[in-house]
Protein backbone atom coordinates (compact mmCIF):
# COMPACT_ATOMS: atom_id res chain seq x y z
CA UNK A 1 0.00 0.00 0.00
CA UNK A 2 1.70 3.50 -0.98
CA UNK A 3 2.38 5.00 2.22
CA UNK A 4 4.06 8.73 2.96
CA UNK A 5 7.50 8.03 1.04
CA UNK A 6 5.88 6.80 -1.92
CA UNK A 7 3.23 9.26 -2.19
CA UNK A 8 6.40 11.88 -1.74
CA UNK A 9 7.57 9.87 -5.00
CA UNK A 10 4.61 10.48 -6.74
CA UNK A 11 4.85 14.04 -6.22
CA UNK A 12 8.65 14.21 -7.33
CA UNK A 13 7.64 12.64 -10.47
CA UNK A 14 4.83 15.22 -10.81
CA UNK A 15 7.25 18.02 -10.63
CA UNK A 16 9.61 15.68 -12.80
CA UNK A 17 7.17 15.18 -15.13
CA UNK A 18 4.11 17.88 -15.18
CA UNK A 19 4.92 20.88 -13.64
CA UNK A 20 3.94 24.50 -15.21
CA UNK A 21 3.44 21.61 -18.25
CA UNK A 22 0.10 22.15 -20.01
CA UNK A 23 -2.50 19.14 -20.13
CA UNK A 24 -3.09 18.85 -24.12
CA UNK A 25 -5.20 15.90 -23.83
CA UNK A 26 -7.18 13.80 -21.36
CA UNK A 27 -8.28 10.21 -21.64
CA UNK A 28 -10.54 8.24 -19.00
CA UNK A 29 -10.23 4.15 -19.79
CA UNK A 30 -11.56 3.70 -16.44
CA UNK A 31 -14.16 5.74 -14.90
CA UNK A 32 -14.01 3.71 -12.16
CA UNK A 33 -11.31 5.68 -10.54
CA UNK A 34 -13.07 8.96 -10.43
CA UNK A 35 -14.30 10.12 -7.52
CA UNK A 36 -17.68 12.84 -7.43
CA UNK A 37 -16.67 13.84 -10.99
CA UNK A 38 -18.10 12.66 -14.38
CA UNK A 39 -15.14 11.66 -17.29
CA UNK A 40 -17.05 14.33 -18.99
CA UNK A 41 -16.52 16.78 -16.63
CA UNK A 42 -13.09 15.86 -15.64
CA UNK A 43 -11.47 16.40 -19.25
CA UNK A 44 -13.51 19.60 -19.44
CA UNK A 45 -11.47 20.51 -15.96
CA UNK A 46 -8.51 19.53 -17.41
CA UNK A 47 -7.34 19.44 -20.91
CA UNK A 48 -5.56 23.11 -22.01
CA UNK A 49 -4.70 23.60 -18.28
CA UNK A 50 -1.30 23.90 -16.77
CA UNK A 51 -0.20 22.03 -13.69
CA UNK A 52 0.77 23.61 -10.97
CA UNK A 53 3.09 23.12 -7.57
CA UNK A 54 2.48 19.67 -6.30
CA UNK A 55 1.93 19.51 -2.70
CA UNK A 56 1.37 16.51 -0.47
CA UNK A 57 -0.53 16.38 3.32
CA UNK A 58 -0.41 12.55 4.33
CA UNK A 59 -1.16 10.03 1.75
CA UNK A 60 -2.95 12.73 -0.49
CA UNK A 61 -1.72 14.80 -3.36
CA UNK A 62 -2.44 17.79 -4.82
CA UNK A 63 -2.00 19.43 -7.75
CA UNK A 64 -3.46 23.38 -8.45
CA UNK A 65 -4.65 23.45 -11.84
CA UNK A 66 -4.30 27.24 -13.28
CA UNK A 67 -8.05 28.19 -13.86
CA UNK A 68 -7.37 29.76 -10.20
CA UNK A 69 -10.06 27.25 -8.53
CA UNK A 70 -9.34 23.62 -9.08
CA UNK A 71 -7.30 21.40 -7.69
CA UNK A 72 -6.28 17.69 -9.12
CA UNK A 73 -6.79 15.58 -6.12
CA UNK A 74 -4.92 11.94 -5.70
CA UNK A 75 -5.51 9.38 -3.00
CA UNK A 76 -3.75 5.82 -4.01
CA UNK A 77 -5.32 3.66 -2.28
CA UNK A 78 -3.88 0.27 -2.07
CA UNK A 79 -2.00 -0.31 -5.72
CA UNK A 80 -2.44 3.44 -7.09
CA UNK A 81 0.80 4.54 -8.54
CA UNK A 82 1.76 8.03 -10.78
CA UNK A 83 3.99 7.01 -13.77
CA UNK A 84 6.07 9.28 -16.57
CA UNK A 85 5.86 7.64 -19.61
CA UNK A 86 7.29 8.32 -23.09
CA UNK A 87 4.10 8.62 -25.83
CA UNK A 88 5.15 5.80 -27.67
CA UNK A 89 5.33 3.30 -24.52
CA UNK A 90 3.05 1.15 -24.31
CA UNK A 91 -0.05 1.43 -22.02
CA UNK A 92 -0.66 -0.97 -19.02
CA UNK A 93 -3.50 -3.31 -17.94
CA UNK A 94 -4.42 -1.38 -15.16
CA UNK A 95 -3.78 2.60 -16.54
CA UNK A 96 -6.71 4.00 -15.83
CA UNK A 97 -6.29 8.06 -16.41
CA UNK A 98 -3.57 9.31 -19.20
CA UNK A 99 -2.64 13.05 -18.84
CA UNK A 100 -0.90 13.75 -21.97
CA UNK A 101 1.50 16.93 -21.73
CA UNK A 102 2.54 19.65 -24.21
CA UNK A 103 5.82 17.91 -24.60
CA UNK A 104 4.03 14.69 -26.00
CA UNK A 105 4.75 12.76 -22.63
CA UNK A 106 2.27 11.04 -20.68
CA UNK A 107 1.33 11.51 -16.97
CA UNK A 108 -0.58 7.80 -16.05
CA UNK A 109 -2.60 6.97 -13.13
CA UNK A 110 -2.20 3.38 -12.40
CA UNK A 111 -4.21 1.07 -10.11
CA UNK A 112 -5.22 -2.34 -10.09
CA UNK A 113 -7.69 -2.50 -7.25
CA UNK A 114 -9.53 1.26 -7.53
CA UNK A 115 -9.70 1.32 -4.03
CA UNK A 116 -9.55 5.13 -4.06
CA UNK A 117 -8.61 7.21 -7.12
CA UNK A 118 -8.73 10.75 -8.60
CA UNK A 119 -11.19 13.67 -8.02
CA UNK A 120 -11.19 17.70 -9.43
CA UNK A 121 -11.63 19.81 -6.50
CA UNK A 122 -12.16 23.10 -5.18
CA UNK A 123 -10.77 24.76 -2.12
CA UNK A 124 -13.51 23.78 0.23
CA UNK A 125 -13.44 20.25 -1.33
CA UNK A 126 -9.29 20.40 -0.38
CA UNK A 127 -10.06 21.79 3.05
CA UNK A 128 -12.79 19.28 3.89
CA UNK A 129 -9.91 16.30 3.15
CA UNK A 130 -7.19 18.20 4.73
CA UNK A 131 -9.83 19.10 7.87
CA UNK A 132 -10.27 15.52 8.98
CA UNK A 133 -6.38 14.60 8.98
CA UNK A 134 -4.16 15.12 11.62
CA UNK A 135 -0.75 17.09 11.36
CA UNK A 136 1.15 15.83 8.24
CA UNK A 137 3.88 12.60 9.60
CA UNK A 138 7.24 14.90 8.02
CA UNK A 139 6.21 18.18 10.36
CA UNK A 140 6.39 15.77 13.56
CA UNK A 141 9.22 16.76 15.77
CA UNK A 142 9.66 14.18 18.36
CA UNK A 143 7.97 16.49 21.44
CA UNK A 144 4.81 17.03 19.35
CA UNK A 145 4.68 13.56 18.40
CA UNK A 146 5.00 12.53 22.52
CA UNK A 147 2.25 15.45 22.68
CA UNK A 148 -0.07 13.83 20.05
CA UNK A 149 0.09 10.68 21.63
CA UNK A 150 -0.17 11.82 25.77
CA UNK A 151 -2.93 10.15 27.12
CA UNK A 152 -4.22 8.06 24.08
CA UNK A 153 -4.59 4.57 25.65
CA UNK A 154 -5.03 2.32 22.16
CA UNK A 155 -1.36 0.60 20.66
CA UNK A 156 1.07 2.74 19.56
CA UNK A 157 1.05 1.12 16.06
CA UNK A 158 -2.99 1.62 15.84
CA UNK A 159 -2.21 5.20 16.76
CA UNK A 160 -0.07 5.67 14.39
CA UNK A 161 -1.79 4.70 11.48
CA UNK A 162 -5.11 6.34 12.35
CA UNK A 163 -4.67 9.15 9.72
CA UNK A 164 -6.87 11.63 12.08
CA UNK A 165 -3.75 11.65 14.63
CA UNK A 166 -1.28 11.49 12.35
CA UNK A 167 -1.65 11.62 8.59
CA UNK A 168 0.62 9.26 6.24
CA UNK A 169 1.70 6.46 7.78
CA UNK A 170 0.82 3.10 6.93
CA UNK A 171 1.34 -0.65 8.37
CA UNK A 172 4.92 -1.49 6.88
CA UNK A 173 6.13 2.31 7.32
CA UNK A 174 4.79 1.98 11.22
CA UNK A 175 6.51 -1.29 11.32
CA UNK A 176 9.84 0.50 10.73
CA UNK A 177 9.62 3.12 13.38
CA UNK A 178 8.88 1.04 15.69
CA UNK A 179 11.66 -1.21 15.02
CA UNK A 180 13.91 1.53 14.67
CA UNK A 181 12.71 2.88 17.63
CA UNK A 182 12.79 -0.30 19.61
CA UNK A 183 9.18 -0.31 20.69
CA UNK A 184 6.40 -3.03 20.50
CA UNK A 185 3.73 -2.12 18.40
CA UNK A 186 1.00 -3.15 21.40
CA UNK A 187 3.06 -0.63 23.84
CA UNK A 188 0.48 2.32 25.02
CA UNK A 189 0.64 4.98 23.30
CA UNK A 190 0.62 6.99 26.49
CA UNK A 191 3.53 5.35 27.69
CA UNK A 192 5.59 6.92 25.64
CA UNK A 193 5.71 10.15 28.18
CA UNK A 194 7.54 7.45 29.97
CA UNK A 195 11.30 8.63 30.09
CA UNK A 196 12.24 5.68 29.62
CA UNK A 197 11.06 5.88 26.08
CA UNK A 198 13.03 9.37 25.14
CA UNK A 199 15.25 7.92 22.83
CA UNK A 200 12.46 6.76 20.97
CA UNK A 201 10.92 10.26 20.55
CA UNK A 202 13.99 11.79 19.77
CA UNK A 203 14.93 9.64 17.00
CA UNK A 204 11.37 9.68 15.49
CA UNK A 205 12.50 12.55 12.21
CA UNK A 206 15.25 11.09 11.87
CA UNK A 207 13.58 7.42 11.15
CA UNK A 208 10.63 9.01 9.17
CA UNK A 209 12.82 10.81 7.39
CA UNK A 210 15.35 7.85 6.49
CA UNK A 211 12.74 6.23 3.94
CA UNK A 212 12.58 9.92 2.19
CA UNK A 213 16.15 10.38 1.66
CA UNK A 214 18.51 10.04 -1.14
CA UNK A 215 20.07 6.40 -1.05
CA UNK A 216 17.36 4.96 1.39
CA UNK A 217 15.77 2.25 2.02
CA UNK A 218 11.63 2.86 1.28
CA UNK A 219 11.65 5.05 -2.09
CA UNK A 220 9.67 5.05 -5.13
CA UNK A 221 11.10 3.87 -8.20
CA UNK A 222 8.52 4.75 -10.86
CA UNK A 223 8.30 2.34 -13.79
CA UNK A 224 9.90 -0.97 -11.61
CA UNK A 225 8.60 -3.96 -13.01
CA UNK A 226 5.85 -5.56 -11.25
CA UNK A 227 2.20 -6.66 -10.33
CA UNK A 228 0.78 -3.04 -9.49
CA UNK A 229 0.52 -3.77 -5.88
CA UNK A 230 2.43 -1.14 -5.12
CA UNK A 231 5.01 1.48 -6.82
CA UNK A 232 7.30 1.00 -3.84
CA UNK A 233 10.09 -0.93 -3.79
CA UNK A 234 12.12 -1.47 -0.64
CA UNK A 235 15.76 -1.25 -1.92
CA UNK A 236 19.02 -2.15 -0.23
CA UNK A 237 21.58 0.14 -0.50
CA UNK A 238 24.86 -0.01 -1.18
CA UNK A 239 25.43 -0.57 2.82
CA UNK A 240 24.23 -3.97 2.76
CA UNK A 241 21.70 -6.12 4.42
CA UNK A 242 20.33 -4.82 7.82
CA UNK A 243 22.89 -5.37 10.85
CA UNK A 244 19.79 -5.97 13.66
CA UNK A 245 18.16 -8.20 11.36
CA UNK A 246 21.24 -10.39 10.20
CA UNK A 247 21.71 -10.44 14.26
CA UNK A 248 18.46 -11.12 15.12
CA UNK A 249 18.28 -13.41 12.71
CA UNK A 250 21.54 -15.27 13.87
CA UNK A 251 20.01 -15.11 17.85
CA UNK A 252 17.39 -16.73 16.30
CA UNK A 253 19.18 -19.92 14.93
CA UNK A 254 21.26 -19.96 17.75
CA UNK A 255 24.61 -19.13 16.45
CA UNK A 256 27.04 -16.33 17.84
CA UNK A 257 26.25 -12.98 16.74
CA UNK A 258 28.61 -10.43 17.42
CA UNK A 259 26.89 -7.38 19.38
CA UNK A 260 24.15 -9.28 20.35
CA UNK A 261 24.92 -9.52 24.50
CA UNK A 262 21.49 -9.71 26.91
CA UNK A 263 22.91 -6.81 28.83
CA UNK A 264 21.31 -4.04 26.13
CA UNK A 265 17.44 -4.46 26.25
CA UNK A 266 14.63 -1.92 25.07
CA UNK A 267 12.37 -0.76 27.42
CA UNK A 268 10.18 -2.96 26.57
CA UNK A 269 10.19 -7.03 27.26
CA UNK A 270 11.36 -9.54 25.42
CA UNK A 271 8.23 -10.94 24.36
CA UNK A 272 6.43 -7.86 23.98
CA UNK A 273 9.94 -7.46 21.33
CA UNK A 274 9.07 -10.69 20.10
CA UNK A 275 5.19 -10.18 19.39
CA UNK A 276 6.72 -7.50 17.28
CA UNK A 277 9.57 -8.14 15.43
CA UNK A 278 6.91 -11.12 14.27
CA UNK A 279 4.40 -8.86 13.56
CA UNK A 280 6.21 -7.78 10.15
CA UNK A 281 9.42 -9.31 10.54
CA UNK A 282 8.83 -9.85 6.62
CA UNK A 283 8.50 -6.23 5.77
CA UNK A 284 11.68 -5.01 7.94
CA UNK A 285 13.80 -7.68 6.77
CA UNK A 286 14.47 -6.47 3.03
CA UNK A 287 15.28 -3.01 4.32
CA UNK A 288 18.39 -1.12 5.91
CA UNK A 289 18.50 -0.07 8.88
CA UNK A 290 21.04 0.85 11.40
CA UNK A 291 23.45 -1.36 13.06
CA UNK A 292 22.76 -2.23 16.79
CA UNK A 293 21.36 -5.31 19.30
CA UNK A 294 18.42 -7.04 19.45
CA UNK A 295 17.38 -8.71 22.08
CA UNK A 296 17.60 -12.57 21.84
CA UNK A 297 14.62 -14.17 21.07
Amino acid sequence: MPELPDVEGFREVLMTCGRQRCVTDVEVRDTGVLRGVSAQRFRRGLKGRRLGEGWRHGKWLFVPVDDGGRVLVWHFGMTGSLRCCAPDEPLAPHDRIVLTLDDSRHLRYRDQRKLQGVQLADDAQVARITDGLGPDALTLSGAELRKLLSGRRRAIKSALMDQSVIAGLGNLLCDEILWRARVAPRTPARDLSDPRFGVSTRGWAGSLRHPCAPGACHRVVPGSPGTGTTASRHVLAAGGPCARTASADAARSGAPSAGNERSDRSPVSERQWDDGRRHKATAVRGSRCESGAVPPL
